[in-house]
């Protein structure tokens, strides 16, 4: 029986691209493609490649149309806006992303952008090693998580951990999503549903943990920002076109809402110009929030898993669901 070919297309280096082909079946055969590597020799490769699978180098749609034997398209991210889902429909050919694999980390991200906002983490740190000490401390200005309103807009895997560690804090949760959970569930988790423009208007923190689709674009805008409590906090590690930049850095400029914290931007890497990265009442990351060493192995198991499903006849976990086509 001959061996299944996989072409990874990625932009890992190559210690990491070791370490998530350390989990494939021995039996596959592998073809590794870079930013290097030209869309002619991309297409030949995957012409007749029985699975691809992508992380940090994006398929164009030319490249997704050569799919001839294709079965799966595994990402290793959670995101998959930057894929054309209506090219692969139209094949036949399943998309799925990491199953929740990094879910883990960007809650932990998430969560780190809500404290070092809420105790003035950046302040404090540059103060105390040039020697002014507590200075940008008031006791006015920071803040608890207990008994808050921790609003979560998208309650996938992300969305369901960082409840789980808000709560750890003694936070209150609500959440909205187009799939609503049912009762006993959310009674089980201790949320609560409520409407969009409910957890906008009443949500102490909103962190975004949905997928960018064309209803998701820019969400996050001039109405809904008017919504907000004076005292609210915008946390955004899911994808920087939820947020309507211009409208944020009205709405913080304006006092409409009092912080951001963001690992994501709509244009990246963010330019330097940018200016929510010269607010004081902004903290800002990489874009880095789902990369940790404790992802990899995660995220190559439950691809190769994956494929070996498939391989074996079963359906595909972790399909994503084309939103804009629906």
């Amino acid at each position: 029986m001959a061996s299944n070919k996989l072409v990874f297309l990625t932009g890992l280096r190559s210690e990491l691209i070791q370490k998530v082909l350390s989990y494939a079946p021995n039996d596959y055969q592998i073809v590794v493609l870079d930013e290097t590597s030209s869309q002619g020799e991309i297409i030949a490769q995957v012409r007749d490649a029985d699975f691809l699978l992508c992380y940090r180098q994006d398929p164009s749609d030319g490249v997704l149309r050569s799919l001839e034997k294709c079965r799966l398209v595994q990402l290793l991210a959670a995101g998959y806006d930057r894929i054309n889902l209506d090219i692969l429909a139209e094949l036949g050919i399943p998309c799925s992303n990491n199953g929740g694999a990094n879910s883990w980390a960007v809650a932990d991200q998430a969560v780190l952008l809500m404290l070092a906002v809420y105790k003035q983490l950046l302040a404090s740190d540059t103060s105390t090693r040039n020697g002014d000490w507590s200075k940008p401390i008031s006791g006015l200005n920071t803040f608890e998580m207990a008994d808050k309103k921790i609003g979560i807009l998208g309650f996938g895997s992300i969305g369901r951990q960082v409840a789980k560690r808000v709560q750890g804090f003694d936070a209150q949760v609500q959440y909205y999503d187009l799939d609503r959970l049912d009762n006993d569930t959310e009674v089980d988790m201790g949320v609560t549903y409520v409407s969009v423009e409910e957890l906008f208007r009443t949500s102490d923190i909103l962190t975004c943990h949905t997928p960018l689709t064309k209803n998701t674009t820019h969400i996050v805008n001039s109405r809904t920002l008017s919504m907000m409590k004076p005292s609210a906090v915008v946390i955004n590690t899911s994808r920087g076109s939820v947020v309507d930049e211009p409208a944020l850095i009205d709405a913080l400029n304006k006092g409409l809402i009092s912080a951001a914290g963001l690992d994501v931007f709509e244009k990246e890497p963010v330019d330097p110009d940018n200016p929510l990265l010269s607010m004081d009442n902004v903290v800002v990351t990489p874009h880095m929030a789902g990369t940790t060493w404790d992802t990899w192995a995660r995220r190559a198991k439950f691809g190769f898993e994956n494929m070996e499903r498939v391989d074996r006849g079963e359906l595909a976990q972790a399909v994503v669901r084309n939103f804009d086509a629906m």
